[in-house]
């Protein structure tokens, strides 16, 4: 009696160390994937030439960046192609490797046969985290003796980079950490075929989302550092040119600054109003396209008016040039046909570009806004249709009475956060229409951050200004939120 009950307890032990050592594991192969974006701590920068914010997974993809202060080294065979090759070879090994390991991660989710199989992914992903260091030591003890054996030390600065220490560190205790769940997880009876729970299946299907999120929405807030120093284009990082908040004064203390600001931000409030103005034409063509009876006009007019927003705004912008330039379509058809002469450029008129904008915009991607209220629709119960129409409604009480409510929710979540968007309404349009004679109405808040980070080179300005406009973008988000629960009794987030 006694024996059979400590076996339960000794079962449950087993589990709780294995789910400990299940944790441990995963929290290092996550560790390794984030390292893989940060410069400092790259394995690959074997030469001080090699730019300081080149990160693993660029040394494993791009030999042109790790190469780009190498030219006169490579060219006077001080040192080889084929070095730089084997360290890219590394990086990339090492990379798989931390990819095998992150497949086994996601398999450890499942069953108790699933785990078997999975434990063997984070023991070959270490070992090949393992090789890859080796190999990029390799390339740096090649390239050290190659340029001693040329004297040139000063020209290549080799480097041995701390980064080998860190990822050997962390592939050590992967493959530690590995052994031990094997030999845990061999003790345990299997089932029948490999299964997971369907929350974590879910989970996995969304794992992709997620990385994309962090890798262009999140990992970006790194660069926020530049704010803090007087950096230049070239220079490095370092407490030597730390400022602190100066750059945040002088955004608002510098007078010229100051009515740049409070131009673009006009430009942008009032761009974003329009927007905001006219966001009900999405729910309305919906509206219009779901009563179409023909199913085959149907598709045709949801294909065509969706295509646009898949085309770029450099193709946009070179159709209106061949439309609205001044040997354009319109000034050519005025004098061929009625011998009026003109040769009006309405590309280049400030006039009115507000309004220009808009209808461009709404051209753009009013079909592709239609199709979450089309999809809104079509989940719309058919008994309230059949009701009212019992009632007496017709097609256009059914719209103004079922449909509409229906996709009034969907419609204020998507109100809300375009005002909590308000001030990032993109550039890409902006920057393509742009010239000397409207840049000064046309000009907003996202395209002056590229004019003075990018063209002007003012890096650590620009990064003000994002910053700024990140921190009141998160506010109104949060104040939407308040006025959605408040108005409608459902928050947004």
């Amino acid at each position: 009696m006694e024996l059979n009950a400590a076996l339960p307890n000794q079962v449950t032990g087993v589990k709780k160390r294995s789910t400990f050592v299940e944790i441990i594991n995963r929290l290092l192969i996550l560790i390794a994937g984030f390292l893989v974006f940060f410069p400092q701590v790259n394995p690959g920068r074997i030469s001080l030439k090699i730019n300081q914010n080149t990160s693993l997974f660029t040394t494993a993809i791009s030999y042109d960046t790790i190469t780009a202060s190498l030219a006169r080294p490579l060219r006077m065979k001080w040192v080889t192609p084929e070095q730089f090759y084997t360290l890219m070879a590394g990086a990339a090994i090492l990379l798989l490797g931390i990819i095998v390991c992150a497949v086994g991660a996601c398999m450890s989710l499942g069953n108790n046969r699933m785990k078997k199989r999975a434990s063997f992914f984070p023991l070959a992903g270490s070992l090949s985290m393992l090789g890859g260091l080796g190999v990029i030591y390799y390339s740096y003890t090649s390239v050290l003796a190659t340029v001693t054996e040329a004297g040139k030390l000063n020209n290549v600065q080799p480097n041995f980079p701390n980064g080998i220490y860190v990822f050997a560190v962390v592939a050590v205790l992967i493959l530690l950490s590995s052994l031990v769940q094997m030999f845990i997880v061999m003790r345990r009876t299997s089932e029948a075929k490999m299964e997971m729970e369907e929350k974590y299946r879910l989970f996995l299907m969304f794992m992709p989302v997620l990385f994309l999120t962090f890798l262009f929405s999140y990992l970006p807030i790194y660069g926020w550092r530049f704010a803090f120093f007087d950096y230049k284009v070239g220079d490095t990082l370092s407490m030597d040119n730390f400022v602190g908040l100066k750059w945040f004064a002088y955004l608002f203390e510098n007078p010229a600054t100051r009515m740049d600001l409070v131009r673009v931000l006009r430009n942008t409030l009032i761009m974003s109003g329009l927007g905001i103005a006219t966001s009900w034409l999405p729910i309305a063509f919906a509206v219009l396209l779901a009563e179409v009876r023909s199913s085959k006009f149907q598709r045709f007019v949801q294909t065509f008016t969706t295509i646009p927003n898949f085309i770029s705004w450099v193709l946009v912008y070179s159709f209106a040039l061949a439309i609205f330039a001044s040997d354009g379509f319109i000034n050519n058809f005025l004098t061929n046909v009625f011998g009026i002469v003109s040769d009006t450029d309405y590309l280049a008129s400030a006039d009115n570009i507000w309004l220009k904008m808009l209808l461009w915009g709404t051209w753009k991607g009013v079909g592709w806004s239609a199709i979450i209220y089309i999809a809104g629709i079509a989940g719309i119960d058919q008994q309230l249709y059949e009701a009212a129409r019992v009632d007496g409604a017709g097609r256009w009480q059914c719209i103004w009475h079922v449909t509409i409510p229906g996709l009034m929710p969907t419609y204020c979540v998507m109100l809300l956060m375009s005002i909590a968007g308000i001030l990032s309404n993109g550039m890409e349009q902006y920057l393509v229409f742009e010239n000397a004679l409207n840049k000064d109405v046309i000009e907003v808040l996202d395209l002056y951050v590229y004019n003075i980070g990018i063209k002007d080179g003012l890096i650590p300005i620009s990064t003000v200004v994002g910053i700024s406009k990140s921190l009141i973008g998160i506010t109104l988000l949060f104040c939407a939120n308040r006025v959605s629960k408040a108005v409608r009794g459902e928050s947004i987030i």
